[in-house]
């Protein structure tokens, strides 16, 4: 009897519960799991994070969604959006920490539900030693879909062997408004190019089990270029150009995860759409992957869009219209959420639901039976780095090329190389650290090595004349670093103040809310301490930000602007001696929000550069030849509302091209730049965003000849501010193009860009099935051998029953990369799939369209009429 007692029990120690069986289907493993867990276990599914701090198993008891390694959240409100990824630890300690984390969960938890590890990857995983590719923008002006699979691919290796799974990438917002500052994250103004682009990334990482959530969902840029500002606009122009990315990526790249973005949608927030979500995203798309919010973006829909009264029921809100998971950047923000979770108050069908995408995608993924990172072997990264130089060749755009100054003669002439860009390698933003990256300084050396190459800095990108006083010379005790601040709930300074804290210093930004305990648009401060004077001299002090403020010195008022107006940058000129300290009080109101106030001086600042601008210009007067490297600065919440070169850099441009030289602006950023001042006066300008870590020895090829230019403008360069937003995607008017005092073309089109030979186009055919357009044509090289990128584009006239609507006056159908031999013929052909621009439609259709073929939305050399 003992003996089949032993026999009994020892059986049904083997028994495997359904969740953990994974010869069972998903879905019944989901429908286990499921109903074992708990309200709390249930939430901690629909809670992801930054990891951001030490590791406290007490806190995970319940399970997590998922983490994201190396990343820390930027203040500490659970309203707090911005991430600090500075924080790089090796891929070693990444994946020590990740185990053990893992190991928590899965042998420790109730139910050993592993977390999914998170991570951005746009354009390289950001993380240490892995190789960073050309920004995003850069890779759609490559114009090649092949090139930006094989580089997706080499992206997802590497996140792939630090254990992520699920990568917050692509971003496919149409950059609508060159002024917004996350254009260089985008694929540019076309829905078409976006689309091909996304499903070429999605497909590389979805089908090496890594999840992707194409991301902002939807159209995030909204008034003046700003960053996610409300958008109003009608259904149908919404799916024509902001929709269409996400469903490709979704329906034909396989993405498993969407981001939704911080701004409104016709007066709905979009982490709590029900129309955007459940009804158009989950029931008429079929997506059956799971929504994540932006960091902090639930939170925000109380204090940012008012709709909720506080954060339980912004949680609420946003599960039941469908968001599955909330997004923050800490572990601590639990608590804002969980109460109505807790206390049965959000809809059980919505939980379960949500929680049902999640543990679907963690099935899939296989992290029940494979939930920890192997230790990766030791790789050359060489391949990496080729892969990254080509990319960084295709992306750059050549401008302008007068006269044929580039490339190169190949005889010993000297080069002036000049700018700040030309030494620091700018990554971009989402960039991790680069395996290892070449300057352009240092690759034109590499290219060059007999010739004169020397370098000046002359005047800066963004020269700073005032900055932030830094915590170490502020003191508001004996051994108290900061500033004592007041927070008062009135703009009196009346009372007693409801908070008062030490601030490291004094640099106040807020949106539409304020600091904790006080009302956001209706409160008031008071600041006291001293600064310390570290050097005798002359110093500016004073203050930036919205008016109402004053400013107080040893007791005397040297700054009014009590009234509230606008925004202001005031000083005072202070004769100083090193080691005083004087006493500081400053009154700040804000009775309307959007508060910002920084005390701020000219310490360590630049205050002329013009020694500089001269050794710069004396290097170029003896060189032969001349390379300004010129960039702009933008980024998350860095809109621009001017596109100009910063700083004194046009100024440089006009002085070195009175010099007679031939001389050639290289470009660093990742949007739009306004040029009408600088270039005439130039003889090439070549553009090359953020190119990746090879950038340098891209930049070097090209000048050389080694390799020619073949990139396309992804977005349009417009002549001025005024003409913005400006897209060659856009309707008929009703009247004319132009202004009274300028014309309504851009500087630069869409698809533009020139190459060091040209192409001629010729032989035009067309042939139609009921879902396809053959195109076909003969593409000739005039000179050397070249990558040339076709374009064609579609305009449609008129449809069966429109009942009056427009359409795009011009839309990008196909692109191509084509390699040809030197003067010689190819015949192209493309195909367009004809459901994508007209819907509901055969070849019996009465249908009246137009295609062109050429080098550009401008430069459109065939055209093919089709009428009924």
């Amino acid at each position: 009897m003992l003996f089949v007692l032993s026999f009994f029990f020892g059986i049904k120690a083997q028994v495997i519960l359904p969740y953990k069986n994974p010869s069972l289907p998903v879905e019944v493993r989901v429908a286990d799991l499921l109903k074992r867990m708990t309200p709390e276990e249930k939430f901690r599914q629909l809670f992801m994070i930054a990891h951001d701090g030490p590791f406290d198993s007490e806190k995970y008891q319940h399970g997590i969604f998922g983490l994201e390694m190396n990343a820390s959240m930027i203040g500490e409100s659970g309203k707090e959006q911005m991430m600090n990824y500075t924080n790089v630890t090796s891929k070693m300690n990444r994946i020590n920490e990740m185990n053990r984390i893992q190991g928590y969960l899965v042998n420790h938890t109730r139910l050993g539900i592993p977390a999914i590890f998170f991570g951005e990857a746009l354009h390289g995983v950001v993380g240490a030693d892995d190789v960073a590719f050309p920004q995003s923008i850069a890779l759609a002006a490559s114009f090649d879909t092949s090139l930006m699979r094989r580089v997706a691919t080499a992206i997802a290796k590497d996140a792939l062997q630090l254990g992520m799974r699920q990568v917050l990438s692509p971003v496919i917002n149409i950059a609508s408004d060159v002024r917004w500052g996350r254009v260089e994250e985008t694929y540019g103004e076309d829905p078409f190019l976006t689309s091909e682009m996304a499903v070429a990334f999605v497909k590389a990482f979805e089908s090496r089990g890594i999840i992707t959530t194409p991301k902002h969902f939807v159209a995030n840029v909204g008034d003046g270029g700003r960053d996610s500002y409300p958008i109003h606009m009608d259904q149908n122009y919404m799916e024509a150009v902001f929709l269409k990315p996400f469903k490709q990526a979704i329906q034909r790249g396989g993405a498993r995860s969407i981001m939704s973005s911080y701004n409104s949608v016709n007066g709905k927030a979009c982490s709590m759409n029900s129309e955007l979500l459940n009804h158009l995203l989950k029931k008429e798309w079929g997506f059956k992957g799971f929504v994540i919010s932006d960091a902090g973006a639930v939170g925000g829909a109380n204090v940012l869009h008012n709709t909720s009264a506080n954060y339980p029921m912004s949680g609420k809100v946003a599960i039941e219209n469908g968001l599955d998971v909330i997004f923050q950047t800490s572990i601590s923000h639990d608590t804002l959420f969980n109460p109505y979770f807790l206390k049965g108050a959000v809809n059980p069908i919505a939980i379960d639901a949500a929680v049902a995408r999640v543990l679907r995608a963690k099935f899939e993924l296989g992290l029940f039976e494979h939930p920890f990172v192997s230790v990766p072997s030791v790789e050359s990264k060489q391949a990496e780095q080729a892969l990254a130089l080509e990319a960084a060749i295709k992306s750059a755009v050549l401008l302008k090329n007068k006269n044929k100054v580039l490339p190169f003669p190949k005889n010993n002439q000297s080069i002036a190389v000049i700018g700040q860009d030309a030494v620091e390698c700018r990554l971009g933003g989402y960039s991790g650290s680069g395996y290892q990256k070449i300057s352009y300084l240092d690759g034109l050396k590499n290219r060059f090595p007999n010739e004169r190459i020397q370098y000046e800095e002359g005047v800066k990108r963004n020269p700073k004349n005032f900055q932030l006083i830094a915590s170490q010379y502020l003191k508001c005790g004996a051994n108290q670093k900061g500033l004592l601040v007041k927070y008062y709930d009135n703009i009196e300074l009346k009372g007693e103040p409801v908070r008062s804290k030490i601030e490291d210093q004094l640099d106040f930004h807020y949106t539409f809310y304020g600091p904790e305990a006080v009302q956001r648009e209706h409160f008031s401060l008071s600041c006291e301490g001293y600064i310390h004077i570290p050097e005798t001299g002359i110093y500016k002090i004073g203050l930036e930000g919205n008016d109402g403020y004053q400013f107080i010195v040893d007791n005397k008022l040297l700054i009014d602007r009590w009234d509230k107006v606008s925004f202001h940058q005031d000083f005072v000129s202070l004769r100083l001696n090193k080691d005083d300290s004087i006493k500081v009080n400053i009154r700040f109101k804000e009775s309307a929000g959007n508060a910002q106030l920084k005390l701020i001086w000219d310490y360590q600042c630049i205050k002329d550069e013009t020694n500089a601008m001269q050794e710069a210009l004396t290097l170029a007067a003896r060189s032969d030849r001349i390379i300004y490297c010129a960039g702009i600065e933008e980024g998350e919440f860095n809109d621009r509302s001017h596109l100009s070169l910063s700083g004194r850099q046009e100024e440089m441009i006009l002085r070195l091209s009175r010099l007679r030289k031939p001389l050639i602006v290289v470009l660093t950023g990742g949007s739009a730049i306004r040029m009408d001042k600088w270039i005439d006066s130039v003889d090439a300008v070549l553009e090359m965003w953020y190119p990746g870590e090879q950038g340098g020895n891209a930049l070097a090829k090209l000048v050389s000849g080694d390799a020619a230019p073949t990139g396309r403008l992804p977005i349009s360069f417009p002549m001025n501010e005024g003409q913005l937003p400006l897209s060659y995607l856009h309707e008929p008017t009703g009247r004319g193009d132009d202004y009274m005092d300028g014309t309504g073309l851009p500087l630069f089109p869409f698809g533009y860009g020139l190459s060091y030979t040209s192409f001629n186009y010729s032989e035009l055919k067309v042939s139609e099935s009921d879902s396809t357009i053959l195109v076909s044509f003969v593409l000739s090289n005039t000179g050397e051998k070249c990558l040339a990128t076709p374009q064609v584009y579609l305009s449609l006239l008129d449809e069966p029953s429109s009942n009056g609507t427009v359409h795009p006056v011009l839309q990008l159908a196909a692109f191509s990369k084509v390699e040809l031999e030197n003067t010689s013929n190819q015949l192209v052909r493309m195909l367009i799939n004809k459901n994508t621009f007209i819907k509901g439609v055969s070849t019996e259709s009465k249908i009246h369209y137009k295609l062109f073929v050429g080098n550009s939305s401008r430069d459109l050399q065939l055209v093919y009429d089709k009428k009924y």
